[in-house]
C-alpha cells in the first residue's frame, strides 16, 4: 500500500451518505497494463467547492467507508475556479504504489471531511486479451443466475442488517467500558478520601501526644505535691492551717485529674466514632468494586455473544477466535487484580481491628490511670508506667498508619493498570464491529503519516497479545515492569519531533522533513 507523506482524512460515512455526481471520472479504461503509471482524469462540477485537502483514492469494488482505500495521490487546487464554472482536472499514481492483483477496483475522489464525492466505473489491472470470447448460456442459466443474484442481494442486506446491529452492540459496549472507567475515578477519589481520614488520625494521634505529655507534667507536679504532703505530715504539730491549706489544694488538683481524665475518655469516644466512618467507607469501597467486577463480567458476557455473531456470518474471521482468546485471558487477568483488590481491602479491613483492638487496650490503660487515681501512695509509679505504655502504643500506631499509606499508593497503582487494560479492551471492541474483508492488506504505519490510521491501531493492539511488559511504539524497545513511567515517558519522548507549524508530532526522521517541506509549499 502506498505510504505518502500524510494520511488522507477518512471517515466512516457509509455509501448512503455519499454524493457521486459532484465530481465525474472521464476517459477510465476498463483495463490498466500492471507495470506502468496510470493517469486519472476528472471534472468538478460547480456543485462542489474544492479544498486543499481534497485527495483521490483507488478503492477495491465492494468498499464500505473511505477508510479502505488501497493507495490515494492528493487532489491538486485548481488554480482558476469560479463559482458556476466546470473544471477538468488530471492526476498521476506512480506503478510501484498500484495493485498487483486482478480484481476490481475504482477511482473515488474524496473530500478533506472523509466523505466520497464522485466515483468511477470498475477497472483492472490486467493485460488486455486480443480476442474477445462470446458465452453462449442457455434461458434456465440465465435463469438460475437470475435467482442467485436475488440471493445474494438478499442475504447481502441480511449482513447490512447484521452489521448495523454489531455497530450499535459495540457503541453499548463502549458506553458500559466509559461507565467503568468512571467508576474507577471515583473509586480513586475514594482513596484520596481515607488518605485524609489516615491523616486526620494521625493529627489526632498527636493531639493525644501532646495531651500525654501535659498529663505527663501533672504527674511532677502530683510528685511535688506528695513530698510537701510528707514534710507538712512531719510539721502537722507545728500548724494546723497549713495543714488544711494543703488538704485543699491536694482536693483541686484531684478534681481536676478527674477532669482530665473524663476529657480523655470523650476524646477516645470521639476516635472510636472516626474509625467506626472509616470502616463504613471501606465497606462502601469492598461493595462498589464488587459491582465493578460485576460490570466485568457482562461485558466479558457481551464480548462472547459478539464474537459468536461474527463467526456465523463470515467464514473469513476464522482467524479473530485467536484473537478473542487472547481477549479472553486478559479479562481473567482482570479478574486476578480485582480479586487482590478485595485482598487489600480485607487486610486493610483486619488493620482496622488491629486498631480498634489498640483502642481497647487504651481504654484498659485509662481505667487503670482512674484506679491510680483512688491510690494515691503508688500514683506517680504507676502513671510512669502507663505514659511509658502509651508511647509505645504510639509508635505501633504510627507503623501501622505508614503500612495503611503504602498499602492505599498500591491500590492506586492497581487502579490505574485495570483503567489502562479497560481502555485497550474498548479499542478491541471498536475493532471487531469491522469486517475482516474490508480490512485493507497493506496498512500504512501510522507513525509514519500526519492524521494517523484509527484502523491500523485498533488491528495492531488486538493482533498481538497484551504483554505484561513495557515497549516502545516507535524503535520497539522493551522494557521491564521495574522501570518507572516518567523513565518510560521519556524514552518515548526522546523519538517525537514536533512540528513548528501546526501540532502534529512524528516518531520518524524522514516523514517529519516531508512534512515541513509541504508546509512550504502552502
Amino acid at each position: 500500500m502506498d505510504e505518502t507523506l500524510d494520511e488522507p482524512p477518512t471517515s466512516a460515512v457509509f455509501l448512503d451518505n455519499c454524493h457521486f455526481s459532484q465530481v465525474i471520472f472521464n476517459n477510465v479504461e476498463k483495463f490498466y497494463v500492471p507495470g506502468g503509471d496510470i493517469t486519472c482524469y476528472y471534472t468538478l462540477t460547480q456543485h462542489i467547492a474544492p479544498r486543499r485537502k481534497d485527495w483521490v483514492g483507488i478503492f477495491r469494488v465492494g468498499w464500505k467507508t473511505t477508510r479502505e482505500y488501497y493507495t490515494f495521490m492528493w487532489a491538486p487546487f485548481p488554480v482558476d475556479l469560479s463559482g458556476d464554472s466546470v473544471v477538468q482536472q488530471q492526476i498521476q499514481f506512480r506503478a510501484y504504489y498500484l495493485p498487483k492483483d486482478d480484481e476490481y477496483y475504482q477511482f473515488c475522489y474524496v473530500d478533506e471531511e472523509g466523505v466520497v464525492r464522485g466515483a468511477s466505473i470498475p477497472f483492472q489491472f490486467r493485460a488486455e486479451t486480443e480476442d474477445d470470447i462470446l458465452v453462449v448460456t442457455t434461458q434456465g442459466e440465465v435463469e438460475e443466475i437470475e435467482q442467485q443474484n436475488k440471493d445474494l442481494l438478499k442475504e447481502n442486506k441480511e449482513l447490512k442488517e447484521s452489521c448495523l446491529c454489531l455497530q450499535k452492540q459495540n457503541l453499548g459496549l463502549q458506553e458500559e467500558l466509559r461507565l467503568a472507567q468512571e467508576k474507577m475515578k471515583e473509586l480513586e477519589g475514594e482513596v484520596c478520601f481515607l488518605q485524609t481520614g489516615n491523616l486526620e488520625l494521625r493529627r489526632a494521634q498527636e493531639l493525644q501526644a501532646g495531651e500525654m505529655s501535659s498529663a505527663q507534667m501533672n504527674l511532677a507536679s502530683v510528685r511535688e505535691q506528695n513530698l510537701t504532703l510528707g514534710k507538712e505530715n512531719k510539721e502537722l504539730q507545728k500548724g494546723l492551717e497549713s495543714l488544711r491549706s494543703s488538704c485543699e489544694k491536694l482536693e483541686l488538683e484531684g478534681n481536676f485529674l478527674k477532669e482530665e481524665n473524663k476529657r480523655l475518655t470523650e476524646q477516645n469516644g470521639c476516635k472510636e466514632r472516626e474509625l467506626q466512618q472509616f470502616k463504613e467507607h471501606n465497606q462502601e469501597v469492598s461493595s462498589e468494586k464488587e459491582q465493578l467486577e460485576n460490570r466485568l463480567k457482562t461485558t466479558l458476557d457481551h464480548m462472547d455473544q459478539l464474537q459468536s455473531q461474527v463467526l456465523n456470518q463470515e467464514k473469513e474471521m476464522e482467524s479473530l477466535v485467536q484473537m478473542d482468546h487472547d481477549k479472553t485471558e486478559q479479562l481473567e487477568h482482570l479478574k486476578e487484580e480485582n480479586r487482590q483488590l478485595r485482598i487489600t481491602v480485607t487486610e486493610q479491613k483486619e488493620q482496622e481491628e488491629k486498631l480498634e483492638q489498640c483502642l481497647e487496650d487504651l481504654k484498659v490503660t485509662e481505667a487503670s490511670m482512674a484506679l491510680h487515681l483512688q491510690h494515691k501512695q503508688h500514683q506517680n509509679r504507676d502513671l510512669a508506667k502507663e505514659l511509658e505504655e502509651k508511647n509505645h502504643l504510639f509508635q505501633i500506631l504510627q507503623r501501622k498508619k505508614d503500612e495503611i499509606d503504602e498499602k492505599n499508593l498500591r491500590l492506586r497503582q492497581e487502579n490505574n493498570e485495570l483503567l489502562m487494560r479497560l481502555s485497550e479492551s474498548s479499542d478491541y471492541s471498536a475493532r471487531v464491529a469491522v469486517p475482516l474483508a474490508q480490512v485493507p492488506t497493506r496498512p500504512p504505519e501510522s507513525a509514519n503519516l500526519l492524521f494517523g490510521n484509527p484502523y491500523y491501531n485498533s488491528l495492531e493492539s488486538s493482533a498481538v497479545n497484551v504483554p505484561s511488559v513495557k515497549k516502545c511504539p516507535l524503535c520497539h524497545e522493551v522494557f521491564s515492569d521495574d522501570i518507572g513511567p516518567r523513565q518510560y515517558e521519556d524514552h518515548v519522548r526522546s523519538h517525537i519531533l514536533d512540528c513548528p507549524f501546526c501540532d502534529e508530532t512524528f516518531g520518524d526522521k524522514q516523514v517529519y522533513d516531508d512534512h515541513m517541506y509541504c508546509h512550504s509549499l502552502e
